[in-house]
């Protein structure tokens, strides 16, 4: 049948695929098993202790910062639980309360079906007719000739097999800007349980009468009060809730007072990482410095709602010196002012307090959901450090192409040089970029589920919010689609998975390259009506 179809066949495909659209925004059981960082404890046990408006990586160089302006999404809640809805959720220690009825609103509107369920979008794709090359072609012409599009190359898959449909220079290497989260999560998810925990721990210093805040990699650590908290704007629940200081400041001061101490010295520990803290394309917006310690991804405002907000300029120190505060508001003196330690704290030093993040499926998917490149950074750091290499830029960059390698996704043409996709010098063809949604969609990998979970919804959440409206030519699919975008000066991505009128889930991968004079809202659009397309044909 060819791209135009019949009114009958179309109504059916529509509810086909809000359907299939619905089963992907939930979550599923997450995999465990051995890795680097600590997994979270069993049900029965106890824990020991985020703006882009289009794409945080980049706003087509508009607003100053050209080449990286940065994405951060502000609209909707987290996509997907990354949990099965049968196990009982454990409150971890350090975690805020979930604000009174709001994070509970958000979780009984969307109700998590079982594992099943939201398998069922990719394991019932084979009894759907497979897109033919020819049919594509026919529906996606007009859209891939629109001159918003610049120089495009594109490619879609069938997502449940990986197999190849169409495309157009799919084997080219193009910049993926922020789709380079793609290739960060599903290597996290691959090599890390996605139960596992990032704990951020105060222990006694080597030295008497000292303290050492030991840094964990959690970007995410918050100094808020608890009803404060959000995320993309939206309050927080039991399970994205963010580790808080106070928390930790709390434990440690009882601590201390229990044992008969008023005063101390702190210092604070930056071993976990090495290597430059600097991305090459830093501005102090769109993303800081890259260490282990920090509170609310070293925002100046950790409320602010901006899409590259201003960052402190040394987020391990302001950590250090606010945690300082919550300590003397709790009568613990802290004697001189914070300072990195000389040598590591020591592996068995008593641990004085330990909060812990959200599990790593639910850091996947808020990053993949906000674009979050401070958080895909430290993500990042955790393949490394899971690979044993080095927890850098280069050493990240390394294991994730060493993972997907493993995973068998062809690696030959890739460049990486970051986690997030600020780096100018990535390079990702639109065929990589299909393969990595069809193992995430695949029955054989489902510890890699949070990554579609993860992807925002056309006109409902994250980066994605604000597209698919009235006048994009593409509003009809709001809601069928879930991508991931990207957007640097000049550089516009998107790769997702959208559900055809006959029930198939395809993934697809566009990438644009325009002139300066070309709005990156234009370039945008004329991509959404292209994944669009693939919403309404069978294209068979």
């Amino acid at each position: 049948m060819g791209a135009g179809g019949g009114a009958a066949r179309r109504r059916r495909g529509t509810a086909a695929g809000l359907f299939g659209a619905a089963l992907l925004v939930a979550g599923t059981v997450l995999t465990s098993g051995g890795a680097y960082a600590q997994p979270s404890p069993p049900p029965s046990g106890h824990s020991a202790g985020q703006g882009e408006d289009e794409d945080r990586d980049g706003q087509g160089g508009q607003g100053g910062h050209e080449g990286r302006k940065g994405e951060h999404g502000k609209n909707g809640p987290k996509a997907g639980s990354g949990e099965s809805p049968s196990a009982t959720p454990t409150r971890r220690s350090g975690a805020p309360a979930a604000t009174p009825g709001a994070g509970g609103a958000a979780s009984a509107a969307r109700p998590a079906p079982a594992q099943g369920a939201v398998l069922a979008a990719a394991e019932d794709g084979p009894q759907a007719a497979v897109p033919t090359a020819q049919g594509l072609q026919q529906a996606l012409a007009a859209a891939l000739a629109d001159r918003g599009l610049g120089d495009v190359t594109f490619a879609v898959a069938d997502a449940g097999g990986g197999q190849l449909l169409y495309g157009s220079g799919e084997n080219t290497p193009a910049t993926p800007a922020s789709t380079t989260k793609l290739a960060t999560s599903v290597a996290a998810l691959s090599l890390i349980p996605g139960d596992t925990r990032l704990t951020t721990k105060v222990v006694r210093g080597a030295a008497p009468g000292t303290i050492t805040l030991v840094g964990g990699g959690d970007p995410t650590l918050t100094a808020l009060p608890a009803d404060q908290v959000q995320i993309g704007g939206q309050p927080v629940d039991a399970d994205t809730a963010p580790a808080s200081l106070e928390t930790l400041a709390r434990q440690t001061a009882d601590t201390l007072t229990a044992a008969g101490t008023a005063t101390v010295k702190l210092d604070y520990d930056l071993s976990m990482y090495a290597g430059n803290p600097r991305h090459k394309n830093h501005d102090g917006e769109n993303i800081a410095l890259v260490v282990p310690l920090m509170v609310d991804e070293a925002k100046a405002d950790p409320k602010s709602r901006a899409d590259a907000p201003a960052r402190v300029t040394d987020p391990a120190l302001a950590a250090a010196e606010a945690f300082a505060g919550l300590l003397k508001a709790r009568g613990i003196t802290v004697e001189g002012g914070a300072k990195p330690t000389e040598a590591p704290a020591a592996a068995d030093a008593p641990v004085l307090g330990r909060v812990e993040s959200p599990t790593l499926g639910r850091l996947v998917e808020r990053l993949l959901t906000t674009s979050d490149n401070q958080l895909a950074e430290a993500i990042a750091r955790q393949v490394a450090l899971a690979a044993h290499q080095p927890a850098s830029f280069e050493g990240a960059a390394a294991a994730v192409t060493q993972e997907l390698a493993r995973l068998g996704v062809p690696m030959g043409d890739v460049v990486l040089n970051d986690g997030s996709g600020l780096h100018l010098d990535n390079l990702i063809p639109p065929a990589v970029l299909v393969r990595l949604l069809s193992l995430a969609a695949s029955e054989q990998h489902p510890a890699l589920r949070p990554v579609l979970t993860g992807l925002p919804v056309a006109g409902f959440t994250g980066t994605l919010g604000k597209r698919y409206g009235s006048a994009s030519g593409a509003a009809a699919a709001a809601g069928l689609i879930r991508a991931k975008t990207g957007t640097l000066s000049g550089v516009n991505t998107l790769a997702g998975t959208v559900v055809d009128a006959d029930g198939r889930l395809l993934a697809f991968a566009v990438m644009t390259r325009t002139p300066a004079t070309v709005p990156a809202d234009t370039a945008r659009a004329a991509m959404d009506r292209i994944a669009a397309r693939l919403a309404t044909c069978g294209c068979h």
